[in-house]
């Protein structure tokens, strides 16, 4: 399966947690209570070495039990409010940060709506999936902990050497020794985290994508028996995402080693030290108690920096790849708006002038798919779009609602110029139907009514007659049943029946259609096309054609040869004047090879290309 893994920017994780700040700003109020609570919390954990030197050093040396019983309260009651004060932090996040996530995720989901189709072309679903979920899931955690507890713990050990010092500033600086290799260790640690950080995550994009296409293949996987070929496939990248989490826990396994043993080693020292001074008389008893206690109260905050740092860097992994989507331009909105009703011009209908077009990601000197097409569908009238496999039959159709954009030329509707249209407005104009026809799991009736917008039961109902979807009624729950996931609870035929009521539903003015009849039975076929007839006797339509049956629902026939219009003319005409389309719909398995009927030599047959996509 090829993988789509986009080349991270180098930036640091802090420049990329920073782009979360448009998110974030507005539930900053709460989120620094949050922190301040958070900060006071710990910090209370700082009082408890105080309060046991008082103990010590008064209480126990002056053999007070009632004062020892006194310190034991003071003690009860700072880790009651410690306890408190996290439980209140932790009330505080909850709700904005899971507005956060949300927000995020509708942004996204509402940017993937506006981006180009050549986007979606390139993209695996599972990569767009799993940054609008594992991702923002992560980007939540790192907002509700990892963000507060660096400051809360950096805050801590700040507050907690400043006691140290104070209490004993011989024995702080003792402490203060590991800072150096600390600091070393933790930025070559974040600097390969990062790597094997992105690996995993744009791996568990690719594991995601092979999952959802099995489900959705899953017929055809059992159908050619290939369910060990793909078990094997993902296993294989289950394998390597393992390798890669291994390689993290490895990481993460030796950072947090080195930053347990260092402070430890330096703890030791101090202990040591203070022990001679509180022998020799230079300490008391109760300084060198509160001293360890503050010590050992700091290797939490010291100790959490491995995880809180990694746990960062995933967050700003997750960031760049949630932005990677964000930062690619939507589909742009060109000229002012114009109001098509008023723009009725002599050069009516639907007209293709000196259009070209090449996929964007296309070499700059590659052949055009489509070249110099000029095309006139007179207002009212059904044009048919013949051409061999790989010819740009579908490129070209796609061109009509600006699924892509024409490389060059004009394509205008009532004579008013398709790139001065809103695109919500253009595609209110033009309604569609492919030969691929995409059902999403709602109710049959929501997936026709989704063709127009304000539609009601009357113009459903119109619509399924036409498409002679009337099946809809024995279905368990009418026209209320819902379909699954890509309609695969039905039959080829039937949902392309209710993709074509999708076109037609609105009663568009123009109809753009992609062999909506193809998987059509010949008595069926026969039905909708009466029906059909009708509709585009009030439409002007262009329609993607195979068979001569479809054909004959057009006034006149363009012909598709190597991305040119090479004839137009009614079907009877190209059939006796064109060699190429009388073999096209013929369905002869060899090629011509002879004179065309009047005379001229006859044009060769375009060779099948790749994909017209």
């Amino acid at each position: 399966m090829p993988e789509t893994h986009v080349e991270p920017k180098d930036r640091s994780a802090a420049r990329s947690l920073l782009r979360l700040w448009p998110y974030v700003k507005p539930v900053r109020s709460r989120l620094s209570v949050a922190a301040a609570v958070a900060i006071v919390a710990s910090c209370l954990s700082l009082v408890i070495p105080l309060v046991l030197k008082w103990i010590v050093d008064g209480p126990v040396a002056h053999r007070d039990p009632g004062g020892v019983w006194l310190g034991a309260l003071y003690l009860l009651l700072l880790g009651i409010a410690e306890a408190l004060l996290f439980g209140l932090r932790r009330w505080l996040v909850a709700r904005p940060l899971a507005g956060v996530e949300a927000s995020m995720r509708a942004d996204l989901y509402r940017h993937l709506q506006r981006l180009p189709v050549a986007f979606h072309d390139r993209w695996p679903s599972g990569q767009l999936l799993s940054r609008g979920t594992t991702d923002l899931m992560l980007l939540r955690m790192f907002l509700a902990f990892p963000l507060t507890f660096l400051l809360v713990n950096a805050t801590t050990i700040l507050v907690g050497f400043i006691i140290l010092l104070v209490q004993q500033w011989t024995l702080g600086l003792v402490l203060l020794v590991p800072v150096v290799p600390l600091v070393i260790l933790c930025s070559v640690f974040e600097t390969k985290f990062a790597v094997v950080a992105r690996q995993a995550q744009d791996q568990v994009g690719d594991l995601t994508t092979v999952v959802e296409e099995s489900v959705l293949g899953i017929r055809i996987i059992k159908g050619f028996g290939r369910n060990r070929s793909q078990a094997l496939a993902f296993r294989g990248l289950s394998q390597r995402l393992r390798g890669t989490e291994l390689d993290k826990a490895r990481l993460l396994a030796g950072i947090w080693a080195f930053i347990t043993t260092i402070p430890e080693l330096a703890i030791g020292a101090a202990l040591v030290l203070g022990t001679i001074q509180v022998a020799d008389g230079d300490l008391s008893a109760g300084t060198l108690v509160a001293f360890l206690s503050t010590a050992l109260a700091l290797r939490w905050p010291v100790e959490s920096i491995g995880f809180l740092l990694a746990m960062s860097q995933e967050s700003a992994t997750a960031t760049e790849r949630f932005f990677e989507v964000m930062d690619v331009e939507e589909e742009r909105e060109t000229a002012a708006e114009s109001s098509p009703a008023s723009s009725q011009h002599a050069d009516g209908g639907m007209v293709f002038e000196g259009v070209e077009f090449r996929y964007p990601d296309a070499e700059p000197e590659s052949v055009p798919v489509l070249t110099r097409i000029d095309l006139r569908i007179r207002p009212g009238e059904t044009m048919a779009l013949v051409g061999a496999t790989g010819s740009g039959k579908t490129t070209l159709t796609t061109l009509v609602p600006r699924l892509h954009d024409a490389t060059a030329g004009r394509i205008t509707l009532d004579g008013t110029d398709i790139t001065t249209l809103r695109r919500e407005q253009l595609r209110e104009l033009v309604s569609v139907a492919f030969e691929e026809p995409t059902l999403f799991s709602a109710s049959v009736g929501e997936n026709v009514l989704m063709g127009a917008d304000g539609a009601g039961e009357d113009e459903l109902r119109r619509a399924l007659s036409i498409a002679q979807a009337d099946f809809v009624h024995d279905l368990p729950e009418g026209i209320h049943t819902q379909v699954g996931e890509q309609g695969l609870s039905l039959s080829g035929g039937q949902r392309q029946r209710l993709a074509l009521a999708r076109a037609v539903v609105g009663q568009p003015r123009f109809l753009v259609l992609d062999d909506p009849l193809s998987a059509l039975d010949v008595h069926t076929e026969a039905l909708v096309e009466a029906a059909l007839r009708r509709v585009l006797e009030s439409t002007t339509a262009i329609v993607v054609a195979h068979r001569p049956s479809t054909v004959m629902l057009a006034d006149r026939v363009a012909l598709l040869s190597e991305g040119r219009i090479s004839a137009v003319g009614t079907h009877q005409e190209l059939l006796r004047s064109n060699a190429e389309y009388a073999w096209l719909m013929s369905g002869a398995a060899d090629a011509p090879e002879s004179l065309s009927t009047d005379g001229m030599p006859a044009m060769d047959v375009p060779a099948e290309k790749g994909s017209t996509r």
